[in-house]
């Protein structure tokens, strides 16, 4: 099992609400910071994961986690009807709510305040869903990942993107000082909250990641399970159907 991390560790909170706070602290500069971070790259991960979805041709996506939006905006590209953000955190949403009314989506995309864990739709609703940088964030993995399989359809698709630990010596030790090292201080000249972008680089380096969350998919009841790493095994795109 990973180990449990949390944003804040002298806090009381539980981690949901503790990221909750976290992601309301830094909606502000969380856009930029990501640019930074990735060095622009995280555009062409949401790419790859559009791509995907665009050969299953779904008519409704939910995209749990969605933040600011971006990916949920990206999924327009799908031809999709409608297109759900969902997210816990009001000052993110806010934030992509702005976006989409900018860009003329709101008649596709909707955003939502709530909970990937508790989500508030029917059983086998969706065409697809998806969650990028997520769902290493959730309180209860195997709960919000059994939540996404209950509203999924039957031959839906789920896609996830996320960080991940290259696999290669040499990139693995550039990655771990990279995170641990340059990343907070990267994030300390966005934002006061210094121990969110320490939070966002430790979550990452102990969630299970390649065949570790295959199997975690699996045992949820998720088939067709494979993981494609990207840019040298930073990220990594999860597919997998119900």
């Amino acid at each position: 099992m990973a180990k449990k991390i949390t944003p804040y560790k002298d806090s009381q909170l539980g981690k949901k609400e503790q990221v909750t706070q976290m992601f309301n602290t830094i909606s502000d500069t969380y856009d930029g910071l990501n640019r930074v971070i990735s060095f622009g790259i995280d555009r062409k991960w949401r790419t790859k994961v559009v791509e995907i979805l665009m050969e299953k041709k779904p008519r409704n996506i939910l995209d749990i986690a969605t933040g600011t939006g971006d990916l949920a905006i990206n999924l327009v590209a799908t031809g999709a009807e409608k297109i759900i953000g969902l997210d816990i955190s009001p000052g993110m949403l806010a934030i992509g709510k702005n976006k989409v009314l900018k860009q003329k989506l709101d008649p596709i995309i909707e955003m939502v305040l709530g909970d990937s864990e508790n989500l508030p739709f029917e059983k086998d609703t969706f065409d697809a869903v998806t969650v990028a940088f997520g769902v290493r964030n959730f309180e209860n993995l195997q709960k919000g990942l059994s939540e996404i399989y209950r509203v999924l359809k039957p031959g839906g698709a789920f896609v996830v993107l996320e960080t991940s630990v290259p696999s290669k010596k040499i990139y693995k030790q550039g990655y771990r000082f990279y995170t641990k090292k340059i990343l907070p201080k990267i994030g300390r000249l966005f934002s006061s909250d210094t121990a969110a972008y320490s939070y966002l680089s430790e979550s990452a380096s102990v969630f299970p990641h390649g065949e570790d969350f295959n199997n975690i998919l699996r045992k949820i009841g998720f088939i067709e399970v494979e993981n494609k790493p990207q840019t040298f095994g930073v990220a990594s795109i999860y597919f997998a159907s119900k």
